[in-house]
This record gives C-alpha cells, sequence and structure tokens, in this order.
C-alpha cells in the first residue's frame, strides 16, 4: 500500500508551538519571540505573528491576559476539569500553605496552582499587584455576564457574593460588591478571585441606582451607558434601564429630555422629584 503524502498546515503547526511555550511559563513578547525561533532556520516569529497566533488561541477559548507586557495562560476550555469542590479546596489550600508554612513551601504551592490554571478549565485567579488588571477583568465579566464571584480572603475566609462595580481612589482599588447590603471589599485584603457559574439578577437596588423606563421609538434606538444594563419587556417592547451612580443632577436633566417616553420608576424619592420639577415647569407656564 502505498502511503500518501499529507500536507501540512504550517500556520495551525506554529499556533500550537506558541501555545506549548505558553503553557511553560510567563513571557513577555521578545522572550517569545527568541524562544520561539530559536529552532528555526528561517527565524518565522515576530511580534505580528505572535500575537495573530495568541488571538488565534483566544478565539479558540483559550484565555491569555496580558499583564505587565507578559502573556499568561489562565484557562483552559478543553483541559483538566475542576468542579467546584476541588477549585475550593485548593484555593483553601494555596491560603493554608501562605499564613502558616515558609516562603519555599508557598512557592511551590504557589507554582502548582499556577501551572494547574495553565490546564484547567476553570480561573484560580491569585490577586497580586502586578495582577489586579487581570482580577479586574474577571470581576467586570462577571458583571457583564450576570455571574456572581467567590472572593478569597488572606484570612481563608471566602465570600460568594454579587459583584457591581470597581471602584479606584488615589493609590488603592476596590471591588464593590453585594452580599446582604452593599460593601467595598480593598483588593489588598484578597488572595484571590473566580467566577461561578450562578446566575444573579437585578432584584436588588441600591440608593444610588436609579430604575427607569423607556418606550417607544427611544426604547429600540436607546443605547446603553458603560453604569447601565437594559432588560426588555417583551409585553409592550419598552425597556427598563437599572442606571448605577450618574451624577444625579446630569440624570434628570437627561431623563427629561426624553420627555413622555419616560418614567421614572425607582427610587420613589426621585420619582416624585421628578414629578415636582415638571407641574413646577408647568406652574411657569400657568398650566395646572
Amino acid at each position: 500500500m502505498i502511503k500518501q503524502p499529507q500536507k501540512k498546515n504550517l500556520s495551525s503547526i506554529q499556533v500550537l508551538k506558541t501555545l506549548q511555550v505558553l503553557l511553560q511559563g510567563d513571557y513577555n513578547m521578545q522572550e517569545l519571540i527568541k524562544i520561539l525561533n530559536e529552532n528555526e532556520p528561517s527565524r518565522p516569529f515576530n511580534n505580528s505573528v505572535i500575537s495573530k497566533y495568541i488571538n488565534t488561541c483566544r478565539y479558540c477559548g483559550i484565555d491569555i491576559p496580558k499583564i505587565q507586557n507578559r502573556y499568561y495562560i489562565t484557562s483552559m476550555p478543553f483541559g483538566l476539569k475542576l468542579d467546584d469542590t476541588e477549585t475550593e479546596l485548593l484555593s483553601k489550600l494555596h491560603n493554608l500553605v501562605e499564613n502558616t508554612m515558609t516562603k519555599r513551601s508557598f512557592k511551590s504551592i504557589d507554582n502548582f496552582i499556577d501551572k494547574l490554571n495553565r490546564y484547567s478549565d476553570k480561573k484560580i485567579a491569585k490577586i497580586e499587584k502586578s495582577s489586579y488588571d487581570f482580577s479586574s477583568e474577571i470581576f467586570e465579566n462577571a458583571i457583564s455576564r450576570r455571574k456572581r464571584v467567590i472572593l478569597m480572603f488572606k484570612n481563608g475566609q471566602e465570600l460568594n457574593c454579587t459583584p457591581i462595580k470597581i471602584v479606584e481612589t488615589e493609590n488603592k482599588k476596590f471591588f464593590k460588591i453585594y452580599d446582604k447590603r452593599e460593601r467595598m471589599i480593598d483588593l489588598s485584603r484578597l488572595s484571590g478571585i473566580r467566577a461561578t457559574n450562578e446566575s444573579f439578577l437585578p432584584v436588588f437596588y441600591p440608593e444610588q441606582t436609579v430604575i427607569f423606563k423607556l418606550k417607544g421609538a427611544l426604547a429600540k434606538r436607546y443605547e446603553a451607558r458603560c453604569d447601565e444594563t437594559v432588560n426588555l419587556n417583551p409585553s409592550d417592547e419598552s425597556i427598563t434601564v437599572s442606571n448605577l451612580e450618574e451624577n444625579k443632577d446630569d440624570l434628570i436633566s437627561r431623563l427629561l429630555r426624553y420627555d413622555d417616553k419616560c418614567e421614572v420608576l425607582y427610587p420613589k424619592a426621585l420619582r416624585g422629584e421628578m414629578k415636582q420639577i415638571i407641574q413646577n415647569t408647568l406652574n411657569n407656564y400657568g398650566v395646572e
């Protein structure tokens, strides 16, 4: 039997080579170029090519964030399957070693968790100053997907909560979350964060949140602001908008421009304030 020659897809092979290197460690672009070209006679890897191959891996569902100019593999959707119990045990083990054992032991467990991250289908994100951007990315992604998160504290405690937003002050970053009440969590208190598959609904309305309803053509063309979530009401094709912490005066001015296509639903105090503004305007024109 004559063996038929097989055509090789060079680009696919190069993508796999790039992935193989990324599974070995965290590298910046120059280090990737050097490592990938070591055994290549024609030096085919450069900045543009490697960026394209990394984006191909991302398109396949592999999480490869860029933090401090280094590329990290943090989740493999077709890799090792870890259930919630296993992930929780690993997180507790990580915290226990950090708080009770030597730096050498902690480095070993840290490297172990890091390797599991690369081959696992779940993110077990450590929170350090160098990885604040990636931790924030997980938090913001959970908000957009309406998934609860588990915050892992350095003292070993864990908190399953609803993410609201990220708040930055002068030199500090906070996760604003909801757990029976609104809380601000300083990232320096945390050792890790993990997104869950548990969905949440916007059923709690803190005082800073304004809920309003838009109707007609306005509802169809309305574009949500960065701190807004929109729900469609199929019965009358209206939308309900949840607005978080926009400047009150700016928001009122904007909602008044929407005329009778807008109705404030919550909070009652703002609803009453809007009614009074409209009534005062009508009184100025002699309309009862």
